[in-house]
């Protein structure tokens, strides 16, 4: 029970007093600061727990000048947010990581030039401290928008905004594109397509690199096909592959999603994965281990993205400059290849 009458709202001091601390302790780990020991922030916790104590965000707000918020901006449809999970395993990490700060996440899909406006005067309010940018593409002005205005913003993936520089957390693509074309390869795969996604993000381009470079001299642009993430991109594509190269033995999707959109077009055409042709997707999903036949796939460390990117955004936030990081990818071979 509360150690708090029911005759007023619990304040700060009264959870120090509970706490047995200083209310300038209780205050940094209401505000997710550092400089707290273990057992502090255990205690604070607990008499924000007895008192039911609750944080006035308006009036923090007006005092410090944070929203004590952050921004999950998505500049893709809402379609694709619902229909690709790699979204849902960085939206659920990054709201994981900030939930254990006392922080908000707020979700902002910007995928119209209209839809980019209004997120544009929303982030430039104030309304949120910084942005976790999760998508990015090399025609869109909202994060030249952002870096001029002086938001703090990380970028999931290496941005193609020419002479804009911006912190961000990405894996190899190069690197895993080639461990993919290379485990194909050594399967003793010939005629080896690819399914890339979107050549103006840093995935379409970089995967499409990779795989050029693995198969060096025997690369040919007519087993290429571009997609846009979706299922039915990767189907679409897949058809288009095998009107112009029946004799494909395997394919590379740059994403899972369309290398289930490929399988059912294998499938229709009355082939079969992986027995007539084998397939590789590209994420590890969760949508990769669940379908049949099981994906091979590279597998995103999608946690460890999510929660650098937070921490990356609040030390620039605090005015800690923060270097790119990239973060190592592993094969995952499964039934379909």
């Amino acid at each position: 029970m509360s150690s708090i009458g029911s005759a007023r709202k619990p304040t700060i001091r009264d959870v120090a007093a509970v706490a047995g601390v200083s209310h300038g302790t209780v205050s940094r780990v209401i505000n997710g600061g550092h400089w707290v020991s273990p057992e502090a922030r255990a205690a604070v916790e607990e008499a924000i727990r007895t008192t039911g104590y609750t944080a006035n965000h308006a009036a923090r707000t007006l005092a410090t000048g944070k929203s004590n918020s952050l921004a999950f901006l998505l500049t893709e449809s809402q379609q694709l947010l619902f229909s690709d999970p790699t979204f849902a395993l960085l939206l659920r990490g990054a709201t994981a990581a900030l939930a254990e700060r006392s922080m908000t996440l707020v979700l902002l899909i910007a995928d119209t030039a209209q839809e980019q406006l209004s997120v544009e005067r929303y982030v430039s309010a104030g309304h949120v401290d910084g942005v976790l940018l999760v998508s990015s593409h090399a025609s869109d002005s909202l994060l030249a928008t952002l870096v001029a205005t002086g938001v703090p913003t990380v970028c999931s993936g290496i941005p193609q905004q020419g002479d804009v520089v911006v912190p961000h957390v990405a894996i190899d693509e190069i690197e895993a594109a080639r461990t993919m074309t290379s485990h194909l390869i050594e399967r003793g795969h010939r005629r080896i397509a690819l399914i890339t996604g979107p050549l103006d993000t840093p995935g379409g381009r970089l995967r499409l690199e990779g795989f050029r470079e693995e198969l060096g001299d025997r690369f040919d642009p007519e087993l290429v096909e571009t997609g846009s993430y979706e299922a039915a991109s990767g189907d679409a594509a897949m058809e288009r592959l095998l009107e112009r190269a029946p004799d494909i033995d395997a394919v590379f999707a740059a994403s899972d999603v369309m290398a289930v959109g490929a399988i059912e077009a294998l499938r229709r055409a009355g082939r079969r994965v992986p027995e007539d042709v084998a397939v590789a997707g590209f994420d590890d999903s969760g949508l990769a281990e669940t379908h049949r036949p099981p994906l091979t796939t590279v597998r995103q460390p999608w946690s460890q993205i999510s929660s650098t990117m937070v921490d990356m955004v609040l030390d620039i936030i605090n005015g800690t400059p923060r270097e790119p990081v990239v973060l190592p990818t592993s094969l995952v071979v499964r039934e379909s290849a």
